[in-house]
């Protein structure tokens, strides 16, 4: 991991992403880049003129002292022991912003807040989660408010047993060696659609092929209710980080059953939630 792209819009939830956006760049020696999204005024947006340029200027130089302030703030003097970057980027879209500048940049990470509860500046976060999660060729790790330990022991990876579940285990395992975590696989099936241990067994063949780590495990479960039986499982397991992978739904019967599960995981969970999109890998 080389770089990593870490977005704010000054919410609370986005400080615990903060602070371990830089934990991650240490671990990693990786380039942080430090990024907030603006949106001009109305009055700004459509004029050319000499004066209305200085004003857009100026609301750069302004973005970018409250960005400064904003990661000061919260990281002070860390901020030199790592390679960060601060950007201000224009954009009415947060997510449409954010993944610019993580194509410009070759991000391989884009860290972001999760989803809030009840303030207007932390919802606008959640969809741009959400938006990420949809259409970032890159990870996009979401971190819930008061999380800023860098402990990922346990690492939980919900499969279907698809063949993408591979490339997508294989992003985890490089992240799983920095910190010598142990990686839990975990399928959880229908009643009316468990094919028992034959698949399980033709899964880890395929990931023991393409996979080179020691430390991965395999659980299978039987659940109508995904998200409910993944959310007993990393609690029993002690979980510190759950990987996804984001589906694009072809309309068959399995791929409804993960319809939007991603997205309903990052509102339940409050333990970071890595997700790995298909289009991506």
């Amino acid at each position: 991991m080389k770089t990593i792209l870490y977005a704010t819009d000054y919410s609370k939830n986005s400080v615990s992403a903060l602070k371990l956006s830089y934990l991650l760049a240490k671990k990693f020696d990786a380039m942080l880049l430090l990024l907030h999204v603006f949106d001009t005024p109305p009055s700004l947006a459509s004029s050319v003129s000499i004066s209305h340029s200085k004003k857009k200027k100026e609301l750069f130089i302004e973005n970018l002292a409250k960005l400064k302030a904003f990661c000061m703030e919260h990281l002070g003097d860390d901020m030199q022991d790592v390679d960060c970057h601060l950007v201000v980027e224009e954009n009415a879209s947060s997510w449409s912003g954010i993944l610019e500048k993580a194509t410009q940049t070759r991000a391989d990470l884009i860290v972001v807040g999760a989803t809030g509860a009840g303030q207007l500046k932390e919802l606008l976060m959640g969809s741009t989660t959400k938006a990420l999660f949809r259409k970032s060729a890159c990870a996009v790790l979401a971190i819930p408010a008061d999380c800023d330990s860098l402990k990922f022991k346990t690492m939980v990876y919900a499969s279907d047993f698809e063949q993408a579940d591979i490339f997508a285990l294989r992003s985890l395992v490089s992240m799983a060696r920095k910190f010598d975590a142990q990686i839990r696989v975990v399928h959880i099936a229908p009643i009316n659609e468990y094919k028992g241990e034959q698949q399980m067994e033709w899964f880890k063949n395929m990931v023991n092929q393409k996979v080179q780590y020691e430390k991965i495990s395999y659980d299978q479960l039987i659940s109508d209710s995904l998200t409910g039986a993944l959310n007993g499982f990393l609690e029993d397991s002690g979980a510190d980080l759950l990987a996804m992978l984001e589906r694009q739904e072809k309309g068959a019967v399995s791929n409804l059953f993960h319809k939007d599960t991603v997205l309903k995981m990052e509102n339940r969970i409050d333990i970071p939630l890595i997700s790995y999109n298909v289009g991506g890998l």
